[in-house]
Formats: structure tokens, sequence, C-alpha cells
């Protein structure tokens, strides 16, 4: 399994009570994923229930391992901090869950003003936020998510900014409904975020601020207001992370992988479970993944049993799409002389010169920098309805050190050095 998220997490423990040696090869130091960060260590909490399940299940863990490439045949090629490795497995559940959508605004790139969910991360890894003001903004349901958090770690929040109308969201509220966990958990949130202001139709369209941000304009129901803040989390919903699926030739639909009912990709012995077959939530990640496991040890009887529950998720995650899309209003948030890649300092009126993001590529190097363009690739495909480009390894940034040893040792070895081998 790659990602250690819920997805990834549910289906190696179904894999492993199948009878399949199962494996979880993580980046992060620790299970959990972004949804589950730092939770695993909380003996109340359900990341820390599923890892122990884990653990009884004998199912090993590769924690700090990031799958950089693809090699000959059934091995993909993962960087450590020791080095590189080689991982070969007999079935792939490929579970690495979503990344925030930015989009460009005059201020963005200001010290402070940080994704939303990267500013929860931050908080949880230890950033003090005590007495800080922080202004929520951007689309979908993770910031209010996220303002809870925040509030409860003593920061002060003014303001949640939603693009998306007050209409549509009292449709998705209405679809609560049908689904009581999460009902529950939305009045759980509406108690926690008493007398904070939500503001639909709303977004931020500058960030102001001395060499770092000091305040936010928003544009609240065609009005502008400025916020005074010490942070702006901001996030335009989420992203599945498609690039290891796309390197190993799985084919996608509309910006997600293409699975079967069994969540089988196009690529033979290849599942992919969570987010990257669609946002949909931690609920129908962990049920996908008990099915991607299950089918990769030969249970599929028992995946059979658990296919009513993801269509009842999978609504969801529909309404959770049809509520949250982007208003054509956000194309026009971006000045020309605002940065859009900011690997590379590209700007909004060199971009929109050019027809392609191939075009943009070679004339502005726009993509081109360490994110490979994770962050601009969306935001370019949004304003100007751009197709992204194709995935060239390494699809993350990987240390030169590491990639000269581990060529010197190519070169001298006969045979490939396998140094972790799983069968799932």
């Amino acid at each position: 399994m790659v990602g250690g998220g819920p997805a990834g997490m549910a289906a190696a423990l179904y894999a492993a009570k199948n009878g399949a040696h199962a494996a979880i090869v993580d980046d992060n130091p620790a299970l959990g994923g972004q949804i589950w960060r730092g939770e695993t260590s909380n003996c109340t909490s359900d990341a820390s229930s599923w890892l122990q399940r884990l653990l009884v299940a004998g199912v090993d863990l590769f924690s700090g391992t990031q799958v950089v490439d693809k090699l000959g045949g059934k091995v993909l090629l993962a960087e450590t901090a020791r080095g590189f490795c080689e991982i070969e497995y007999r079935d792939l559940v490929l579970a690495t869950g979503a990344r925030e959508r930015f989009l460009p605004f005059p201020g963005w790139t200001l010290p402070n003003v940080l994704g939303a969910g990267a500013l929860e991360a931050l908080v949880k890894s230890g950033l003090p936020v005590r007495g800080k003001r922080i202004v929520v903004a951007g689309s979908g349901p993770l910031l209010l998510a996220v303002a809870a958090y925040l509030r409860k770690h003593g920061a002060e929040i003014p303001i949640i900014c939603e693009q998306a109308s007050r209409t549509r969201l009292a449709k998705f509220a209405l679809r609560l409904a049908a689904h009581p966990a999460k009902m529950a958990q939305a009045l759980a949130l509406r108690r926690e975020l008493k007398g904070i202001r939500l503001a639909s139709r709303s977004w931020p369209v500058a960030a102001d601020g001395d060499g770092i941000l000091e305040s936010v304009v928003i544009s609240r129901g065609g009005h502008h207001e400025r916020i005074a803040c010490d942070y702006l989390a901001c996030g335009f919903h989420l992203l599945p992370n498609t690039e290891l699926a796309v390197l190993l030739g799985c084919r996608l639909e509309n910006g997600a992988v293409e699975v079967d009912e069994f969540q089988r990709t196009s690529v033979a012995n290849i599942f992919c479970a969570g987010e990257p077959t669609g946002i949909g939530g931690v609920e129908l990640a962990l049920v996908e993944g008990q099915i991607a496991g299950l089918a990769a040890a030969g249970a599929e009887q028992d995946a059979r049993a658990l296919f009513s529950a993801r269509r009842k998720l999978d609504k969801f995650g529909r309404a959770l799409e049809r509520t949250f899309r982007l208003g054509r209003e956000l194309r026009e948030i971006a000045s020309p002389e605002t940065v859009v890649c900011r690997c590379e300092d590209v700007t909004y009126e060199q971009l929109k010169r050019h027809r392609s993001a191939r075009s943009a590529k070679l004339e502005t190097r726009c993509g081109m920098g360490p994110c490979q363009g994770r962050v601009c690739g969306a935001a370019t495909e949004f304003l100007f309805g751009w197709t992204p480009g194709s995935i060239r390894p390494p699809i993350f940034p990987a240390t030169l050190e590491h990639l000269a040893a581990w060529a010197e040792e190519k070169a001298d070895a006969d045979e490939p050095n396998a140094l972790m081998r799983g069968r799932s």
C-alpha cells in the first residue's frame, strides 16, 4: 500500500486479515495521512484503533519512505533518510490521498498566508496560535474543521469565507440527513464555531502587509471588506494526488483515477482507494480501502458485501463536488502582476499569453520548480482551462546525494538491490 492514511490503513488491514503479506509505505513519520495527522498516538481516536489493529495483524510499516519512480516490472523506487531502496510488489494499492487547491490572488505569497490544512498541520506539530487572529477562507468542509481546531487551540477566528452560495450550502445541509454520522459531526462543528461569522459567496481578493501578512481584503456580496489578521488559512477544496497512478499508466477520469467495482485501476494488479479516486471524505476512503484490500487478497465475495455502503457514501462525495464547485468569479481575482507559479516566479500576465501548459512551460518554466506543478498546475487548469502536463520522475524532489549513490550502486551491481519486498 502506498499511502498511510485511512484508505491505505484499511486496505492493508483487510488484505492481511485475508492471508496477504501486507505492507504500508508512507512518506510521513507516522501513519494517519493528513486527515489523521498526529492522532495515532491518541488512544481514544479512530486512527489509534486502526493502527493497533494493523500491528496485531502483522502489517509491515515503512514510514518516512517516499516513492519517487517506477522501475521495470512490479518494482517501485523510494527514498528514505538513508538513501534509495527498491520495493517489489505482487499487488499494489494506491492510497495517495489529496492536497489542497490554491488559487492565486495579490499577496497570496506573503508569509503567514497558508493553506488551511497546512496551518492545521503546523499547529499539530507545535506552532502556537493562541491569541492569533486567523481568517479562514476558500471552499469546502475542511474550512470548518480547521477553524474549529484553531479556535480550540486559542486562535481568534473573525470570519470564515466560503465561496459557495448560501443556496448550495443549504441543499448540502439537507443531504446530511441521510448520513447520521456526518450530521452529528456537522452539529458538533456548529456548536464549536458558535459566534463566528460564516460568509457565503465570499473569498479573499488581496492580502497585504509590510513583509508579512497584516490584513486580508475579502469580497462579500459584491463589496470589499478589510480584516486585520495574523494568518490567512486559505484553500479551495481538495485535489486528488494522482501523480504516481499516472506514472504507472493508470487511466484518469475527470481528474481522478478510474477504478472498477473492486477498486481495480486500468493496470493489472494495481488498485486505488480513497481521495485519488475522487474526493469523498474519510468514511468513503475507509470503505474503498477495505474493498481494495479484500480484492487484492482474493476475497472478492467479502468485498461485494461493502458495495452498498460505498454507493451511499459515494453519493455524498458527488454532493460535495456539486456544492463546492468553484465559481467563475474566482478566475478574476489574480491581477496581471500576481505570481501564479511560485517556484519559478511566473506571473499571470506572462501566462495569459499562452494557449497551453506546454507552451507556458517552454517559455516561462511554469511548473518546472520543486513542486513540479502541484500548485500552479491546478491553478492554471482552473484559470485558463489548460490540460495538466505529463508526469516525469522523480515525482517528488529527491536528494542528489542519494541519486548519485543509487546510480553508482546500480552500475556496480549485476542484479537489482531490493531492500524491501512485500506481496501486497
